[in-house]
């Protein structure tokens, strides 16, 4: 491995040792790793055949020199996950979840613990010092306890309990700050200074960059064996996107790096646009990005209950990612609480996918991008999705979010079947608001009945064809009906005119949920017919859902 570290104020060129944080020549702290791409070049790939998919396997590009595997626990080679119901959701089929909940401690935080941690081992170093607000603590507490190194944990107050009680499981000295995460930055800087501690900087730390940018280099692998599974010496692919949500932008920065470095070695043609997501509360990037700005204004009192992302001063970590949006021609944006709330909720009801709220921002800002045409239904997103939501804060779910069944209170002369049954019965009486879904992809129908499930109680009833549809409408009379126009045989509008036609179903409401862009005589013969037309793709918009609870409500 050969490689320099280079300082990004005067150009300087010096080895590395962990415990040097500053230039030599000019005491910067901002300085990169820089390696011999050209050399790398002709046998990067190579070198990685019969390689575990692991953090480890892109050693040649990461600053230790002999990492130690009893170290390791597993970090690194998370999946990435086509995700189909929300790419048919959006009209955007191509969307994937690079799934950090995977690390051993459940976030992308992992990777950067593990390459510090075993730079610091290597370095000789028994004691550290890092401000948090949870996953970074986390994940330093585990490589730390299991590298024999005492960690002093600096987290501000709003920490939930849970996650302040697992650093202190793995030994870890934990030191709750009551004040803001930057201020809880500056008393761990004062501490690690006047004890002569290493201190993790963030994205002024050269392992930390250095390990996020192995995101990059597995999302350039996994997307080429997704599309070519032999693809030997095959160029790789890079998506269109990549979005993650930002507190720092350390993640962000590292994984344009890796990108930039694959590019450098000529394994892939170019770097996808970078899409940085920030809570509305505490969003100085966004600002200073959309009012041109070349220095974000902290914002000294952070609105949002999503702590996590809660920097409210960016520092140079804005200049440096602005850099990066604007060449990759990315985005800065911005979504509120709630917006990341019912992102959660979509992707555990859509996707099986349970996460914390500071990932949830970057699908709430997924959402956004697509809705505003800034992401266009043909591009590749990878989708960055890190921390599991364990516990889940109650506040998301509100107080309805159970059903009871009460055998107490059984009967004598009932057997315990009988009383289960007529529990039960009160759980799914006979009719909810009866809906029917009329669709001849039955991808369509698990999608739209998810929705509909996931928002309410509804009867749901389905057809995958014009003439079986016309029957069940007949004879289970639903409350509203959900039609897709272009279908073989009988399309959707043969089925709305014989539904007009008939006393018994003329009167009940049609939303036609189409993929197709229909000519004005089209939309005139529909005109007077239906309650709503919706472009699929839009079903994640409220419009929807608004629709179908008011046509329900009035029928």
């Amino acid at each position: 491995m050969s490689f320099i570290i280079k300082c990004l104020d005067c150009g300087d060129a010096a080895p590395y040792f962990p415990t040097s944080v500053n230039c030599p020549r000019c005491n910067s702290q901002w300085r990169e790793a820089r390696y011999d791409y050209e050399s790398l070049a002709d046998t990067f790939l190579l070198r990685l055949d019969g390689q575990p998919f692991d953090l480890w396997r892109y050693r040649d590009l990461l600053p230790v020199q002999n990492p130690d595997p009893t170290l390791s626990l597993g970090e690194g080679g998370t999946p990435l996950i086509r995700a189909n119901k929300l790419g048919m959701m959006l009209g955007c089929p191509n969307i994937f979840i690079k799934d950090e909940r995977q690390g051993p401690t459940n976030s992308f935080k992992d990777r950067q613990a593990a390459v510090t941690v075993a730079a610091l081992k290597e370095a000789g170093v028994t004691e550290m010092v890092a401000a948090s607000t949870g996953n970074v603590a986390i994940a330093y507490s585990a490589y730390a306890a299991r590298a024999g190194i005492k960690l002093w944990a600096f987290v501000t107050s709003l920490v939930p309990a849970v996650k302040m009680r697992e650093i202190a499981l793995y030994g870890s000295q934990v030191v709750k700050v009551t004040g803001s995460y930057d201020q809880a930055k500056q008393i761990a800087a004062e501490f690690a200074h006047q004890r002569n501690l290493y201190l993790d900087m963030g994205a002024r730390t050269i392992t930390s960059i250095e390990a996020m940018k192995t995101i990059a280099f597995e999302i350039a692998e996994q997307l080429t064996l997704l599309s070519a599974p032999a693809f030997g010496s095959a160029p790789r692919r890079t998506p269109d996107w990549y979005i993650q949500s930002i507190s720092g932008g350390m993640g962000p920065l590292g994984v344009a790096k890796g990108f930039a470095e694959l590019q450098a070695m000529h394994i892939v043609e170019r770097i996808p646009a970078i899409a940085a997501i920030q809570a509305e509360g505490c969003a100085p990037m966004v600002t200073a990005w959309k009012e041109g700005l070349e220095k974000a204004i902290p914002v000294t009192s952070p609105h949002t209950y999503i702590e996590t992302l809660a920097t409210g001063d960016p520092g140079r970590g804005y200049t440096l990612l602005r850099k990066w949006i604007d060449k990759t021609k990315g985005v800065f944006e911005s979504v509120s609480d709630e917006e990341a709330y019912r992102a959660m909720h979509v992707l555990a009801k859509m996707e099986g996918i349970s996460m914390e709220p500071a990932a949830a921002v970057a699908f709430a800002g997924l959402f956004k991008l697509v809705r505003a045409g800034v992401i266009k239904p043909d591009e590749t997103v990878v989708v960055n999705c890190t921390g599991h939501t364990m516990p889940t804060e109650p506040f998301l779910l509100g107080d309805q979010w159970t059903r009871n069944v009460d055998l107490t209170e059984r009967r004598a002369e009932e057997t315990p079947q009988e009383g289960l049954l007529s529990a039960l019965s009160h759980i799914a009486p006979d009719r909810f608001p009866r809906v029917a879904i009329v669709d001849d992809s039955p991808e369509a129908r698990q999608l739209i009945r998810r929705i509909l499930q996931a928002q309410g109680n509804y009867t749901i009833y389905e057809a995958a064809g014009g003439k079986e549809a016309l029957q069940m409408i007949a004879r289970e009379i639903p409350d509203l009906i959900i039609l897709d126009l272009m279908m073989p045989e009988m399309d959707g509008f043969s089925v709305l005119d014989s539904l007009r036609a008939s006393p018994a179903t003329a009167a009940i409401p049609v939303i036609v949920a189409t993929a197709k862009e229909l000519t004005a005589a089209e939309k005139s013969r529909l005109t007077g017919q239906i309650q709503a037309l919706m472009q699929k793709g839009d079903f994640l918009n409220d419009e929807f859902l608004a629709e179908v609870s008011t046509l329900l409500r009035e029928g």
